[in-house]
């Protein structure tokens, strides 16, 4: 009973926390790029990781915290740009490589040392030095606990009830925003080049401008989800690496791309199974086999694993429609 009782705090516990809700953003805009245009990209973490430096840099220089949103998120439109201009008109794997790489030079650069001034380098910027103004808008106190069932967080400061708030309701608002440009005709022109761009520019349709323009969308909500990620964390480059894009991808295919509500439920899902399955092995198997340090990385093989098996057996995802979308169609 209680084993019962700790997978039940920790899925709730993971339902809660922010990180589940800037993922859940991050996929958001991911799927923009791969559900709705078809853009297979490989560096979603690398606009993350612009919208939390653009972010925790003006904050930290003094800038209010109105001013580091817009500087995090027209650093991850810019990025867009740049990206795109030379890029959007390749297809297929060779955009996939460009993307992982751009990425990858956003995680070097902020990781240089030179820029630690700035950037703090390879050690990042301490939370401590750009949350208190996001802290000081709490309409709850701003120091103490609340207890809501078995779950106990700050009020505000830190991985907090007021950031969890905040990040899920920011998640909901980008599903929305996504949910009403789909149905609208900018939306359709958008599949439309999904499932065939060269039809859609013989109707007349500028399929790089669409493409442009999604590319800047997606990556617009990624940095929202980067900012909501470090505002219960540091900003460290290695934390939003390569690794943190095939979760997104993780998370998008399990709940369904090309879906509205698919990348919530993919990063409701994914962080309760990785949980329930840390809770199930330091349970069930002897620390003689596995010690507490090995059960993560365990924990990862059978998430690739299960993402192996879902792509060959279930490749819409639980949301998704199999005759409008499936990965490697």
């Amino acid at each position: 009973m209680n084993f019962l009782y700790t997978l039940f705090q920790d899925g709730g516990a993971a339902i809660i926390s922010s990180t589940t809700a800037a993922f859940a953003l991050a996929a958001i805009g991911l799927n923009v790029h791969f559900g709705y245009t078809g853009l297979v990209n490989i560096g979603q973490a690398g606009f993350m990781l612009l919208g939390a430096y653009g972010f925790a840099i003006v904050v930290e220089q003094g800038g209010g915290i109105l001013l580091g949103v817009l500087a995090g998120l027209a650093a991850a439109a810019v990025f867009a740009l740049i990206l795109g201009i030379p890029t959007l008109r390749l297809r297929g794997d060779y955009l996939a490589i460009v993307t992982i790489a751009a990425a990858e030079i956003i995680r070097i650069v902020g990781g240089d040392q030179s820029l630690a001034p700035l950037t703090g380098g390879v050690a990042g910027i301490p939370n401590a030095k750009y949350s208190d103004q996001f802290i000081a808008l709490s309409p709850f106190p701003k120091a103490g606990l609340f207890t809501f069932g078995p779950w106990t967080y700050p009020y505000s400061a830190g991985n907090s009830w007021w950031l969890s708030l905040v990040g899920w309701a920011l998640a909901l608002l980008a599903a929305l925003v996504v949910f009403l440009l789909f149905r609208s005709p900018w939306g359709r022109a958008i599949k439309g080049i999904r499932e065939d761009e060269d039809a859609v520019r013989s109707l007349g349709k500028n399929v790089f401008a669409y493409k442009m323009q999604s590319l800047v969308l997606g990556g617009v909500i990624g940095a929202l989800g980067g900012i909501v990620f470090v505002l219960g964390a540091s900003v460290q480059p290695d934390a939003l690496g390569r690794t943190t894009t095939f979760l997104l991808y993780t998370v998008l295919l399990l709940g369904g791309a090309a879906t509205v509500l698919g990348p919530i439920l993919g990063s409701f899902l994914y962080f309760i199974f990785v949980v329930w399955l840390q809770d199930v092995v330091a349970q069930f198997v002897p620390s003689t086999v596995m010690n507490s340090s090995q059960i993560p990385q365990f924990t990862y093989i059978l998430v690739g694993a299960g993402l192996m098996l879902l792509v060959i057996f279930r490749p819409q995802g639980i949301l998704g429609n199999k005759k409008e979308l499936s990965f490697g169609a």
